[in-house]
């Protein structure tokens, strides 16, 4: 039985990642799991300098899952590549570097810089806020998705995954916008806009008034906007949201996706993933799949 998957030619022992901004840079995590039993880490989103991210209180709790509103706070990328790239090389898993910027200049900056660097993949965060389209976020707007994703593809090295956000009208339009820029790969969802109100401090929960809401609330979404994206496109997805136990991760692969990333779940079980991965695994046997690629989407 084979527990490998290919994505955009990079080949990953299993297809079971961690989402961007729950792992840290790896590190943080290394402690209580083996990152050797990962498919692929993830990293947090870097920038081509330091973000300080978002006032506090930038965390709340809410049923079925977290809001946060961190704000993508990161040392930027010339720490990045110093610390974290060679920290992750000395684990025999593949990296993926997800990258955030306010601008397309600030977003091709990062990809220039980590272009010679020993990474395997890139995951382009889109729910940036676009600083010259009124703040709208880049994946928003399908024409910004495809030149976006093209300017990138022009000068990385690596395979691009573009990040979606589910925060629109018909994410297939997203999906495909991306895939005629040159997307190798998409990954879904990002968080999905919320608010929360401390009716006793009669104020927002968290100091940014929206937070983005992740957990087992939105995995339905998440599965559903998976399998239209699947039946839209013809480029591989790492699906995403809300993905607790091995369960959860066989639902998306069932749906479409060719890979799965655990995100929330990280924070109050960090070995969830390697549960996930021997979970797929037991279903593997089970239903007698001798590869990953034979439960994709099967469900049409």
């Amino acid at each position: 039985m084979d527990m490998s998957v290919k994505i955009a030619g990079v080949e990953w022992k299993n297809p079971v990642t961690v989402a961007s901004g729950t792992f840290g840079s790896g590190e943080e995590f290394s402690e209580f799991v083996d990152l050797n039993r990962l498919g692929a880490v993830t990293t947090k989103g870097v920038a081509n300098v330091p973000w300080p991210g978002n006032p506090t209180p930038r965390v709340a709790e809410v049923y079925g899952g977290m809001m946060n509103a961190i704000g993508l706070q990161n040392p930027g990328i010339d720490l990045f590549c110093k610390r974290d790239i060679p920290y992750l090389k000395k684990f025999d898993t593949k990296i993926i570097v997800n990258v955030c910027g306010h601008a397309p200049e600030e977003y091709l900056e990062v990809v220039e810089r980590l272009a010679d660097e020993p990474i395997d993949m890139m995951e382009i965060n889109i729910s940036c806020p676009n600083v010259n389209a009124g703040f709208l976020a880049f994946g928003q707007d399908a024409k910004h998705v495809e030149e976006l994703t093209g300017q990138i593809k022009k000068i990385a090295k690596q395979p691009i995954i573009m990040k979606l956000t589910p925060n629109v009208t018909d994410i297939t339009e997203i999906a495909k916008a991306a895939e005629a820029g040159g997307a190798d790969a998409v990954s879904l969802i990002n968080t999905l806009t919320g608010m929360k109100i401390d009716i006793n401090r009669k104020t927002f929960a968290v100091a940014n008034k929206t937070g983005g809401v992740s957990g087992p609330i939105v995995k339905p979404i998440a599965v559903r906007m998976v399998y239209q994206v699947a039946q839209a496109v013809n480029i591989p997805i790492i699906g995403m949201g809300g993905i607790s136990c091995a369960e959860d991760a066989i639902e998306f692969l069932l749906a479409g996706a060719s890979a799965v990333s655990v995100g929330t779940a990280n924070f109050h079980d960090p070995a969830v993933t390697l549960k996930v991965i021997n979970g797929i695994e037991a279903y593997m046997k089970k239903n007698g799949f001798e590869t990953v690629k034979d439960m994709v989407g099967i469900v049409k």
